[in-house]
């Protein structure tokens, strides 16, 4: 078919495709949105449009695994949004009653997420749903809502955080931050920005200069300047990488999984800053049931110093 839009020098041919268009008028301008209209066609079309940062659709998701880490990012970018569109919706962000810590909230988003993840052809490790294909080659771990006691409590400070991992570890990650909308993308070797803008961490050494983000209840008074307990660790550490705060130091016993943190662990190596668990194991953990104690902070001697004081017995 042929569609003629007043004013453009020439036609957009579609040709032999059924279609759904929506033209929009804007300001000297025009939106044209072009996708497929659910129960339509075949229905083969698993993931719906990417939108970043509330503006008009820019990215077609089309179906089967996405072939090039730009094409994994838009599926990433999918998943936030449609995390961030359901939860709009939401009246009540109260306890679940399903399990000790959860929330409606992280069921709501949980659904969304894995159900755009599993239909891009991509496995999944959800904090909430546990692991969905394990067969296939990029698992996505995924924390749908990262923080939902503070989002129950009216407290700005959480996230929806994906991180795309595949055999030679993560890959490629969002991290939005829901209350303000901030966007933290990283991808292996392609670096880490901010709402598009690159992003680096501070440049403290020690640990009587800095801020220190926590989690848990530190044994001790671990040498800092200031610290702030914030409640999401994603956020913590992507704060960590764009200089907000200059370390994150984890003072439970093993409370974290992986969903927590690759997120913000990925944005925070492709910024420069640096991560480890405090007794030295591998962060990246597939498994459901492990858990981690991640530290970061914005140069390897202020992370050596932390954690050798987190550690003193």
């Amino acid at each position: 078919m042929q569609v003629d839009l007043p004013g453009l020098p020439e036609g957009v041919g579609l040709d032999e495709v059924a279609l759904v268009v929506h033209v929009e008028p804007v300001v000297d301008r025009v939106v044209l949105q072009v996708g497929d209209e659910d129960r339509d066609v075949d229905g083969c079309h698993g993931a719906k449009t990417a939108r970043r940062g509330g503006g008009s659709a820019t990215v077609a998701l089309v179906p089967g695994p996405p072939r090039s880490v730009d094409g994994l990012l838009d599926v990433l970018h999918a998943a936030v949004d449609a995390v961030a569109d359901v939860l709009g919706d939401l009246d009540d962000w109260g306890l679940a009653g399903t399990r000790p810590g959860q929330h409606r909230s992280d069921l709501r988003a949980d659904a969304v997420a894995v159900d755009l993840f599993v239909g891009a052809g991509l496995g999944v490790l959800s904090e909430e749903s546990g692991r969905h294909h394990p067969e296939r080659p990029v698992t996505v771990v995924v924390d749908p809502l990262d923080g939902s006691t503070n989002a129950h409590r009216g407290i700005p400070w959480f996230a929806s955080s994906v991180c795309a991992v595949d055999a030679d570890g993560p890959l490629a990650a969002v991290v939005l931050d829901l209350p303000r909308r901030h966007r933290y993308v990283a991808s292996r070797g392609g670096g880490a920005r901010r709402d598009g803008t690159p992003i680096r961490p501070s440049a403290v050494t020690a640990a009587a200069d800095a801020v220190v983000g926590l989690s848990g209840l530190p044994p001790r008074h671990l040498g800092w300047s200031q610290f702030r307990a914030l409640g999401a660790a994603a956020l913590d550490l992507c704060a960590v990488a764009d200089g907000t705060i200059d370390a994150f130091v984890d003072c439970s016993v093993d409370a974290h999984g992986s969903w927590d943190y690759l997120g913000g662990l990925l944005v925070c190596h492709e910024a420069g800053a640096v991560v480890a668990d405090a007794h030295g194991r591998d962060l990246v953990a597939l498994d459901h049931a492990a858990r981690r104690t991640p530290l970061a902070a914005a140069t390897p001697d202020l992370l050596d110093e932390l954690t050798a004081r987190r550690n003193q017995a």
